[in-house]
C-alpha cells in the first residue's frame, strides 16, 4: 500500500500545471522563456498574475495533499514527509514533458505545510521579509526551504523528518543554481519584471 501511495505522490507531483495553464491560454511552451521552468513565477513573467495564481495555488495542492493523506492513513509522519518529497520530485521532473518542470518551490511549500504548519509559517516569514527586501523571488525561496528543516530540528521536532524536509530544501536549492549564478552577477530578474 505505501508503495502505491508512494507512486501516486510521484504522480501528483508531475502534474505540469504552469505547462498546462499557458499552452491553454497562448499555446506556447512556458519553458521556452525566461527561466525555462513551468512553475508560477515564470507564469507571472510571461502571462501575469491572473495566470500566476491558479498555477500556484493547484501547485502549493500538489505538495500538501500526499502528506496530508499519507499522515492520514499511515502512523508514520516520516512517511508522510517522504511523499511530499516524492511530490516535489514530480513536479521538478514531470515524465509527461520530458522530466523538464519547475523548481519545486510552491510543492516544497504545500508540502512543508502540511508536514509542520509552525515551523512552515516561521519559514514562509523568511520569504516574506527577503522578497520584500530584495524582490528576489528566487533568493527568498532558497532560504525559506533551508530554514524549514532548521526550525523542526532546533525546535525539538522529530530528526528523520527534518532530515527529509533538508532533502526537499537541497532539491529546491539545486534546481536554483542558475538563480544562484544569476543573483551573484546582478543579473537576476526581480519580481515583477515580465519577460521581454
Amino acid at each position: 500500500m505505501k508503495i502505491l501511495v508512494a507512486l501516486a505522490s510521484y504522480l501528483l507531483g508531475s502534474i505540469p500545471t504552469g505547462y498546462l495553464v499557458v499552452r491553454l491560454i497562448g499555446r506556447r511552451d512556458v519553458r521556452e522563456f525566461g527561466s525555462g521552468n513551468t512553475g508560477a513565477t515564470n507564469v507571472m513573467r510571461l502571462k501575469g498574475w491572473t495566470a500566476a495564481l491558479p498555477v500556484a495555488l493547484v501547485d502549493v495542492a500538489k505538495g500538501f495533499l500526499p502528506v496530508a493523506l499519507a499522515g492520514t492513513w499511515f502512523a508514520d509522519p516520516v512517511f508522510s514527509a517522504a511523499c511530499g518529497f516524492l511530490a516535489v520530485v514530480g513536479h521538478c521532473f514531470p515524465f509527461s514533458i520530458g522530466f523538464r518542470g519547475g523548481k519545486g518551490v510552491a510543492t516544497s511549500l504545500g508540502a512543508f505545510a502540511a508536514i509542520a504548519w509552525g515551523p512552515c509559517l516561521g519559514s514562509l516569514g523568511l520569504f516574506l521579509l527577503i522578497v520584500g527586501l530584495t524582490r528576489y523571488v528566487s533568493l527568498g525561496s532558497i532560504a525559506a526551504s533551508l530554514a524549514f528543516p532548521v526550525i523542526i530540528f532546533a525546535s525539538g521536532g522529530s530528526r528523520p523528518v527534518a532530515a527529509v524536509a533538508l532533502a526537499i530544501a537541497l532539491l529546491v536549492v539545486a534546481r536554483h543554481r542558475g538563480n544562484i549564478r544569476r543573483v551573484i552577477a546582478g543579473t537576476e530578474r526581480k519580481l515583477g519584471e515580465k519577460e521581454k
